[in-house]
């Protein structure tokens, strides 16, 4: 005996979702197990093969800080005029490095994954966003050696100079992150843009106070060019990474870079800006990623 169907179906369909949706970066940190993964995945993949595997992220900073430490320390005598100069320096090529690695990284992220993004489905967001943390484990590192060489020097930070260094941190990876999506998602098409980003990064450790003090700027430039200069997001990030670890050591007779408050907020709301803004694009050129990667 046949039952009548009914032509209202009961099933709840309230459940149902377009296939492929999913709320972009707050779907990545929900699957945050899946973002785990492709960080071990990308770690795993740097350092396979390698002998010297972590001591790489020892040994690269060091001599990029040698040779620096060399030509601008010694020959252009930058050690006389800035106390514990080495430090200074060490604490700005780590926050510029993170910035540029991660950078560089987002920009590829989705490049380098081409044949996972086109077997099967999870939110991209996810690649960029994990090429950011992996070059925050990378920095790790970094920040233990200035740290330990800091206090063989007499460390001795309040917790204003812990927070400032935290707070550069955070300016830096929103920064990353958005970048990275933007970036990247118009790398996926044109390839043009992954070589305009090493040239972004090229710049990067010159376009902050990493090797110099920010009057040697304020001393040659018209005031609304030293105005533009402060509001590169790096500016203020690298100045608060001085200011918490150079600082407290040797740093203290030398003024903090003017507004350096305001300006790192305004750093952070300018990353958060460029954040939404590569969500949009990413969002926007998604459906093309497998066609054209």
């Amino acid at each position: 005996m046949l039952l009548p169907v009914s032509p209202h179906p009961t099933a709840d369909n309230s459940r149902l979702v377009t296939p492929g949706a999913n709320s972009g970066l707050f779907e990545v940190f929900r699957r945050r197990y899946l973002l785990t993964l492709i960080i071990r995945k990308e770690v795993g993949i740097r350092y396979r093969g390698s002998v010297l595997g972590w001591l790489w992220s020892y040994v690269k900073p060091l001599v990029q800080f040698v040779v620096f430490f060399v030509a601008l320390g010694i020959f252009l005598n930058l050690n006389a005029s800035i106390p514990f100069y080495p430090i200074y320096m060490l604490s700005g090529i780590t926050i510029v490095t993170f910035f540029n690695e991660a950078f560089s990284n987002g920009t590829r992220s989705l490049v380098d994954n081409a044949a996972l993004i086109k077997k099967i489905y999870l939110p991209r967001e996810m690649f960029p966003v994990a090429s950011v943390l992996v070059a925050a484990v990378n920095t790790i590192p970094q920040i233990v050696v200035i740290l330990i060489i800091a206090i063989f020097l007499g460390w001795a930070p309040s917790v204003l100079h812990v927070l400032a260094v935290i707070f550069a941190l955070v300016i830096v990876t929103v920064l990353a992150v958005g970048l990275g999506m933007l970036f990247g998602s118009v790398n996926a098409t044109f390839r043009d843009a992954q070589s305009f980003v090493e040239i972004i990064v090229m710049c990067a450790v010159w376009a902050s106070p990493v090797m110099y003090r920010w009057h040697m700027v304020a001393d040659n430039v018209p005031g609304w060019v030293f105005d533009l200069y402060r509001l590169n997001p790096l500016t203020p990030a690298v100045e608060l990474f001085h200011w918490g670890i150079w600082t407290p050591l040797g740093g203290a007779n030398s003024a903090p870079m003017p507004g350096l408050l305001m300006y790192s907020f305004i750093a952070l709301g300018i990353a958060v800006v460029v954040l939404v803004v590569g969500q949009i694009v990413f969002r926007r050129l998604e459906g093309r990623f497998a066609q054209d990667l």
